[in-house]
């Protein structure tokens, strides 16, 4: 039998539960609902910048790697809410000393998620938080932070999302990348023939932008709204 690769919605909302008795809480919940929500790789989400995020219009610039495709993706209202526990929490991560504070602000990019001293997160120091706190709530996987972006693709297709809107998505440039998604989910063919044997109109559509609000009710349907404020 293959060992599973992702994370179920349910795993996903047992792991920000667990996160919310960590030190760090903001900002670990924050990073791990985004990195699932927009199905990053853990070298997107820590390249994320300040100026990246909109709160005003509640969008966000996705700069895909491994030549994907970048693309602007809305903020969903949960998202938005842990953004802000987040900010607010992020001005004690800054270096104490006004100088130092300076330096990092005019010689680099204010990134969005940043140790506690003040610097840009490692991939390592993502992969021991996702690792450590899967343990802790007692998952029967070992997580780590590919696994969001995994359940990403499968939450989308599970819930009927096209395939060519998931390669967008996800910033698929081969579709090879994004069938693995949907080749598992037999509920896609449910709707194929209608009820006297007719094959129903099937329409694709590639462009993003006319879908991606329907998108984000089909992913985000069964994560409930938060339960905590920090």
């Amino acid at each position: 039998m293959l060992k599973r690769k992702y994370l179920t919605q349910p795993e996903i909302e047992t792991l920000l539960n667990e996160l919310e008795n960590h030190a760090h809480a903001e900002r670990n919940i924050c990073m791990m609902f985004m990195g699932f929500i927009h199905g990053f790789r853990v070298s997107e989400l820590l390249s994320l910048k300040i100026s990246d995020v909109d709160l005003d219009s509640r969008s966000l610039q996705v700069q895909r790697l491994k030549n994907g495709f970048s693309t602007i993706h809305p903020l969903v209202a949960r998202e938005v809410q842990l953004i802000r526990y987040w900010l607010a929490k992020r001005k004690n991560y800054l270096p104490k000393n006004p100088l130092d504070q300076k330096t990092q602000i005019a010689g680099e990019p204010n990134w969005l998620f940043l140790s506690r001293g003040g610097q840009r997160m490692s991939r390592q120091q993502v992969y021991q938080i996702i690792r450590k706190t899967s343990q802790k709530a007692k998952l029967s996987i070992c997580a780590n932070p590919h696994m969001l972006r995994h359940a990403c693709g499968y939450a989308l297709a599970d819930n009927g999302v096209d395939t060519r809107l998931i390669q967008d998505y996800l910033g698929h440039r081969n579709i090879r990348h994004t069938v693995r998604y949907t080749a598992s989910n037999a509920g896609r063919f449910e709707t194929i023939w209608d009820a006297k044997g007719k094959r129903k109109q099937l329409t694709i559509s590639t462009k993003l932008s006319s879908h991606l609000k329907q998108l984000y009710l089909n992913l985000v349907y069964f994560l409930p709204p938060l339960q905590k404020s920090f």
